[in-house]
């Protein structure tokens, strides 16, 4: 038996934690995401789900087997196949009345005019590495005004900051400038969590070598982080509710029943976070001379 989708009921479950003027609200909003793995596809269809209303997204990677442990789009069907188009099917399988453009190129310093155009914020679904595109879409972000969220994944739980217009730039808070590879990885693995919940339980350390760009990811981090990114966005697209802007930030650890709010003014310019970045630069030259 086929029935003919409703907006108002596809999304009626909403209401009570949002108002009806507000679902509607959330209708005419659009949100850009670039990346559509681990947390960037479970992000599209959890905003979908709030019933956003029109999407950019952005991802030129095609679904692999090593996928299948956290990211949302990966399945045997979808083997081969580019996680963009997989990810907006998906999406307009929950809504059908969605407006979602897709860049599957992914994104570049050529493209973020479009990509970003009419959009109301942006959340990061681009790969920990990605530094050439994260560093662009962020400057993007800040130079036109528009909120952006990061929620990390780390080991069982989520790190989430957020840059909002006339507050702390990601530049200003990570420092990344024209450093090297290396040094952008630590600082940004420093910067995210700076009380670093998630080390203790980590039980094969060398299974993360930040040098040759690889370590262990958990669906259980991809779900939480974007439950959090949902949140920062409903908060930000409505207008109410309390938001923390970098260099504030939290991180929840789901494996350590632990959240901690974190504090670091002047980002990685902290005399504790240069502390941490010194330790972390001995580290990855230590990845370095293992790997030669």
């Amino acid at each position: 038996m086929t029935q003919a989708f409703s907006y108002s009921q596809a999304f009626s479950r909403n209401i009570g934690w949002v108002t009806k003027a507000e679902q509607e609200a959330l209708r005419r909003k659009r949100v850009a995401i670039a990346g559509m793995g681990g947390v960037g596809g479970i992000h599209l269809l959890t905003l979908a789900r709030l019933g956003i209303g029109a999407f950019h997204i952005a991802d030129f990677d095609a679904f692999d087997i090593v996928n299948f442990n956290r990211q949302a789009g990966a399945t045997v069907s979808s083997l081969g196949k580019a996680k963009a188009d997989v990810l907006a099917a998906m999406a307009r399988d929950v809504n059908p009345e969605m407006d979602i453009k897709v860049f599957p190129q992914g994104v570049d310093k050529g493209n973020l005019g479009d990509f970003l155009k009419g959009v109301d914020v942006y959340i990061d679904g681009l790969d920990f590495f990605a530094f050439a595109a994260r560093q662009a879409t962020f400057a993007a972000c800040w130079g036109l005004g528009i909120p952006a969220v990061t929620a990390a994944p780390l080991g069982m739980g989520a790190a989430l900051l957020n840059f909002l217009p006339g507050r702390m730039s990601f530049e200003q808070y990570f420092g990344w400038g024209d450093r090297s590879d290396d040094e952008k990885a630590v600082r940004f693995l420093v910067g995210l969590a700076p009380r670093g919940l998630h080390r203790p339980y980590l039980v094969d350390p060398s299974t993360v070598n930040l040098a040759e760009h690889r370590g262990p990811s958990s669906i259980m981090a991809c779900q939480l982080c974007a439950g959090v990114a949902a949140t920062e966005a409903l908060k930000i697209l409505l207008g109410r509710g309390k938001l923390l802007a970098a260099p504030h930030g939290f991180q929840f650890d789901a494996y350590r029943n632990k959240l901690t709010r974190t504090w670091r003014p002047g980002g990685n310019d902290h005399p504790l976070q240069r502390v941490a970045l010194r330790i972390g630069m001995r580290q990855i030259a230590r990845m370095r001379r293992s790997a030669a």
